[in-house]
């Protein structure tokens, strides 16, 4: 019996019970360098294995048979059969080699994106990521490929569907900047700013040592999202942002910077100015359609403002005051304005004027007090989590051992209670 045949054998009698799976895990680790060199070993082989019953073995055998170099000829039918591994898996064998798993899933985009065909790959990444996940306050290493491929797919709403969860588990630093920024960049392509704004905080305001590409990237589109959605811009990052951060980002962002700033200013002219002056950086950051957008808010903005004024005005005096091209075009801002919910105004067709009308949202219907509650539960939920991960670090031997360490080294004298004697390092 050659050893292909041999560990096919095993696959088939020890993927039952847990403590065969136990046992296989051991036989697949033991076998996979002989795998590796063996002729016999072909796509043909997993023939023999039912992917669903025997997903630990399938899995093995499957990374094996794609970790090389693929045909371009044979790309398409790799593709196809890891996408049916991954849907037809059983999530309790494939988390026993999580790290397999990852692996062959990273492959799998790279074939899609290779094809150029990344829709194809959303689907599966998708169920991949729910297989592959213990719990969904868990950030896994497939979440930031998962968003990826829904960006280059423009599926948007799907790639929103993963960002529903709140991450209170990270494993690795690089994949929580992915996972905010590819998350934030979706939010953006669905107009959901609010959203995209607390994604790309958490890059621009995440612990860092140095300046990372990612964060930077970040910074850019904050900044311009924030323009969005708030209509104003602050040159002084969070006070919770990193040293690096502060120290880094306005000085490689200077075409950004100009912008808030030229945007706090309310003139269309200068903010249009310093836009055509710098439009080859923001084209080459990819980001000059979201500076169109946040140029086209200043209007908007603008619009706002007169609001708080004004009880009636003219459209060709709104249109006057905030600088757009005639009557018709103010019409426009002001009805699209009045469609998303941003002001509140009648206009009379006859004479061509706006009346401002105060918000008629009285906060009492049972909707608002379901959105209320929802905020609530969900407040209440995060309280709870927050206190549980406190309790949790509070008993940790090698978090009491460091800070031990380092009260000792800067020697805060009485007013801290010494580290457990039982958890010193």
């Amino acid at each position: 019996m050659s050893s292909v045949e041999a560990v096919i054998t095993s696959i088939q009698g020890l993927s039952s019970s847990s403590s065969d799976l136990s046992a296989l895990h051991d036989v697949l680790k033991g076998a996979s360098e002989s795998l590796r060199t063996d002729s016999d070993l072909q796509l043909s082989t997993l023939d023999q294995l039912d992917p669903s019953k025997h997903s630990l073995g399938y899995l093995y055998l499957l990374d094996v048979l794609t970790c090389g170099p693929v045909p371009r000829e044979k790309a398409s039918d790799v593709v196809l059969l890891i996408s049916r591994f991954i849907n037809a898996c059983d999530a309790v064998q494939i988390r026993l080699a999580s790290e397999k798993f990852v692996s062959l899933c990273k492959r799998f985009k790279d074939k899609v994106l290779e094809l150029r065909d990344p829709l194809r790959g959303v689907a599966p990444l998708l169920t991949a990521v729910r297989k592959v996940q213990v719990s969904t306050k868990r950030l896994t290493a497939l979440h930031p490929d998962c968003l990826q491929l829904c960006l280059q797919a423009k599926c948007y709403k799907a790639g929103f569907s993963v960002l529903s969860d709140d991450i209170l588990e990270v494993d690795q630093p690089r994949d929580f900047y992915l996972y905010c920024y590819y998350g934030g960049m979706i939010c953006i392509g669905l107009k959901r700013f609010q959203k995209a704004l607390e994604l790309l905080y958490n890059v621009v305001t995440a612990p860092m040592h140095v300046v990372n590409a990612i964060a930077l990237e970040a910074y850019k589109k904050y900044i311009l999202v924030t323009l969005i959605h708030s209509g104003q811009f602050s040159i002084n990052l969070p006070k919770c942002a990193s040293t690096a951060a502060k120290s880094n980002f306005k000085s490689w962002s200077t075409p950004y910077i100009e912008v808030g700033s030229c945007y706090n200013d309310g003139k269309i002219s200068e903010l249009e100015a310093v836009v055509v002056a710098n439009s080859s950086d923001f084209e080459k950051d990819n980001n000059l359609g979201l500076v169109k957008q946040a140029v086209a808010s200043l209007y908007k903005r603008n619009i706002l403002r007169l609001t708080q004024k004004y009880l009636t005005l003219s459209l060709q005096d709104i249109a006057n005051m905030v600088q757009l091209a005639n009557a018709k075009e103010a019409e426009m801002h002001v009805l699209q304005m009045i469609k998303d919910g941003q002001i509140h105004a009648l206009i009379n067709q006859k004479d061509g004027m706006v009346r401002f009308l105060e918000d008629p949202e009285q906060y009492k219907t049972s909707e608002m007090i379901e959105i209320m509650d929802s905020v609530i539960q969900r407040t209440i939920g995060l309280s709870k989590n927050l206190l549980a991960m406190d309790e949790s670090l509070s008993c940790d031997p090698l978090y009491l051992g460091k800070v031990g360490r380092e009260r000792q080294r800067y020697d805060f004298g009485d007013d801290f209670d010494t580290v457990p004697q039982k958890f010193s390092m």
